[in-house]
């Protein structure tokens, strides 16, 4: 066992090092030995598997040297002392990063699989589900993980080697391990990787996980891409060698491949499809190509031949060599109009920009056996050294974590300040989030922002190259409420988020509490309901409603995230089965599915119209198959037949579902076109739309029926209406047909 590997490494590595990948391997197999997988294959293949594709990298003995040891600290009781006297201080102390260790030292708790307890969201809330001291040292672990990578690149590139055969051999563990490590791999590792530059690993870790997350869409995206597999192919060929011949007769010697999009990918695009009204067959644009070429002058050479052969796509095109992205990868991208007149995406580089694209830091002199660091190399990895500062400045690593899943691992914005100064953001930040970075009381006092010399607003997304100047108020009252409300968009970076949650914290408890309840109670007016606010705490795991107004006002949680899970109707004077919609197929329209039951029918209930995200419930009719209804239903409440009460949960869908809601504002010029401005904004349809108005205080009420994607959609939107000009109150109402029938 193990000659695969080592014909591999003798393939680069120089020959005085071989004994001592020989050695670590010998000294792994021995101290595995006898223990087995969940899966029952013997534990030494995962350290194997893990050390071949450091090897596939070519990474440097020491390296090769810890993968195949990453696990002995933690499973055989190794001490870090006996490997640094076996090894080197180098391998023990790669080794000693990548071991899962409290603190103080002691071995975090471990599933019997040779797991960790997960949290399946990635959030401080929902670890409250699980032994908090666990919880902790899973955080804690992550922590300590990500700082020592800041200081040696090669700990996480171990760790990622080691999460892709873990990702491998996932099959083997039970269903909710499946999710919980996908999740984090997703969230975490994946992110990662397209920090460092390694596509490969990052496609590969993010197809693994969206095969486990989303099983339905991942065989439907696969059946789609086998069913289309050979006109794919056929179409690839054709515009291969058309593109070859047109480089040819301009002199370039060039190598152009199909470029497989891979299914984590497919399935974004066709979430972005879904917003536009499209469907999974209306995607064209599955085709790419890549053109190889020997230098940098020849790659631009080639852009000529190319966009003189098919039209490029106004918009579609980036210049990654000049200046390359911040994880050294260098290509230019295009997207033209190829043969059919179908759009295809080409990228073109030399083989050692492929290299790096692929591999990305992995590929880095510095990390090869005897190599030297390159001009500019720790610049580009200037976002390593944010991970120090970062873990300098915040306490909590809950908070940390966030912070590093939200500002760190996303991709890069470069703005500047009016001095010229450049700050780096995640994509997506705002000038909200801009003024925090800059400083704190920046944040708190900002009052506007000018961008590129216009006043823009402050939940605008900024873009690179953007320059921005802070207005500041000269008495600064300190943050608003509505920052934190994520609806809205202010605050995109879960720093910003801290700082101005931490405002709030510190201001009196009282003021805290009025504070919360007006805002809880601005926003319950949305809703007909006839809970007190004492029971509506409870529900939502407070003690009493002073806590829950504590926790609003203090920033802690948000008003609207209540409102979402209080969201009804309320049409308690109805019976269940007169208020039903006309049957419909659950996989066709109306995306429910019934737990444990195939090939019932569904429909909607009227008296509540759940929308796609509602916490729902089935309720078996006697004839006419399952009727969904929210779980908040009041027409569900006290059954005296809960043995007919089902399971269903939302399949995954598309549709857009009818909602009807009531704006109250205060009537004047161009009301109507800013209401209607922002839900176009939220890229939903308006079904119809009614106005009546009140003489005798110039109030009106406006009516609207819209359909929405579900109530994650419509909660941001009444949010957003919220803040426009004269609006004072919106309330959720039944559609039209429920009206009739219950008159």
């Amino acid at each position: 066992m193990g000659s695969a590997l080592l014909e591999r490494v003798r393939a680069y590595l120089p020959e005085d090092r071989l004994p001592f990948v020989e050695a670590a391997l010998s000294y792994a197999t021995e101290a595995h030995d006898g223990q087995l997988r969940k899966s029952g294959v013997p534990f030494i293949e995962h350290p194997l598997a893990t050390a071949e594709y450091l090897a596939e990298l070519h990474m440097d003995a020491a390296t090769l040297a810890a993968g195949l040891l990453h696990d002995v600290m933690e499973d055989c009781d190794v001490s870090y002392a006996e490997l640094k006297g076996k090894f080197s201080d180098e391998v023990a102390s790669l080794v000693d990063a990548v071991t899962k260790l409290n603190a103080d030292g002691s071995l975090i708790p471990w599933n019997d699989d040779g797991t960790m307890p997960l949290w399946t969201e990635g959030d401080q809330a929902a670890l409250t589900t699980q032994d908090p001291a666990i919880a902790a040292a899973r955080a804690a672990s992550m922590r300590k993980m990500l700082v020592a990578m800041a200081r040696d690149v090669r700990v996480v590139v171990i760790k990622l080697a080691d999460r892709l055969h873990n990702m491998l051999t996932l099959k083997a563990l039970p269903p909710h391990r499946q999710i919980a490590i996908a999740r984090e791999t997703l969230d975490i590792y994946a992110p990662l990787a397209h920090r460092l530059g390694m596509w490969d690993l990052k496609w590969r870790l993010e197809d693994e996980s969206f095969k486990y997350l989303h099983p339905r869409e991942f065989r439907a995206i696969t059946r789609l891409l086998s069913r289309k597999r050979a006109e794919r192919e056929e179409y690839i060929g054709r515009a291969t060698k058309a593109l070859e011949e047109a480089l040819s007769a301009v002199g370039l010697e060039a190598e152009v491949t199909g470029r497989p999009k891979h299914l984590y990918s497919i399935y974004q695009k066709i979430d972005r499809y879904a917003e536009q009204g499209k469907k999974l067959e209306e995607i064209y644009d599955l085709f790419a190509l890549r053109v190889f070429v020997k230098s940098e002058a020849d790659c631009y050479a080639a852009l000529g031949a190319i966009h003189g052969t098919w039209p490029p796509i106004s918009g579609q095109f980036d210049d990654y060599i000049a200046t390359p992205k911040d994880n050294m990868y260098q290509s230019l991208h295009t997207t033209v109009r190829g043969l059919d007149n179908f759009p295809v995406e080409v990228q073109i580089r030399t083989p050692e920009m492929h290299q790096v694209s692929e591999h990305g830091v992995a590929a880095h002199p510095i990390y090869k056996e005897g190599g030297e660091s390159a001009d500019g190399f720790e610049q580009r990895m200037s976002w390593l050294k944010q991970l120090l500062e970062t873990q300098r400045e915040t306490g909590g690593d809950f908070e940390w974590l966030q912070e590093i899943k939200t500002d760190i691992l996303r991709d890069q914005v470069f703005v500047y300040t009016p001095a010229g100064d450049v700050v780096e953001l995640p994509a997506g930040a705002t000038s909200l989030d801009f003024a925090y970075k800059i400083h704190t009381e920046v944040g708190h006092s900002c009052t506007g922002a000018v961008v590129n010399g216009k006043l823009t607003a402050l939940n605008a997304p900024l873009h690179n190259g953007d320059t921005v100047r802070i207005r500041t108020a000269k008495q600064s009252k300190g943050p608003k409420l509505d920052w934190l409300n994520p609806d809205l968009g202010y605050l995109r970076t879960a720093s910003a988020r801290t700082k101005a949650a931490q405002w709030f914290r510190r201001q009196e408890r009282q003021a805290q509490r009025q504070q919360g309840k007006e805002f809880l109670s601005k926003q319950l007016k949305r809703l007909h309901h006839r809970k007190s606010n004492e029971k509506i705490a409870q529900e939502i795991g407070f003690d009493s409603a002073d806590a829950l107004y504590e926790a609003i006002g203090s920033g802690q949680l948000h008003a609207g995230e209540v409102v979402t899970r209080l969201m009804s109707t309320g049409a308690d004077e109805e019976t269940i089965e007169r208020v039903e919609k006309p049957i419909k197929s659950a996989e066709s329209t109306s995306g429910t599915l019934v737990m444990g039951v195939s090939g019932l029918l569904t429909r909607d209930a009227l008296c509540c119209h759940p929308v796609y995200g509602d916490d729902i419930v089935g309720y078996l009719t006697r004839s006419r198959g399952v009727t969904i209804h929210r779980a908040l239903c009041p027409n569900m409440r006290n059954r005296d037949d809960p043995e007919r009460l089902v399971e269903v949960a939302w399949g995954h869908s598309t549709n857009r579902i009818p909602a009807r809601f009531r704006i109250d504002a205060f009537d004047r010029v161009g009301l109507i076109r800013d209401l209607t401005s922002v839900v176009g904004a939220e890229q939903v349809n308006i079904h119809s739309l009614t106005s009546n108005e009140n003489d005798s205080d110039n109030t009106c009420s406006v009516t609207l029926t819209v359909y929405t994607t579900g109530s994650k959609q419509l909660s941001r939107l009444f949010s957003r209406l919220e803040t426009v000009k004269g609006v004072f109150g919106i309330v959720r109402e039944g559609l039209p047909h429920e009206t009739a029938s219950r008159a």
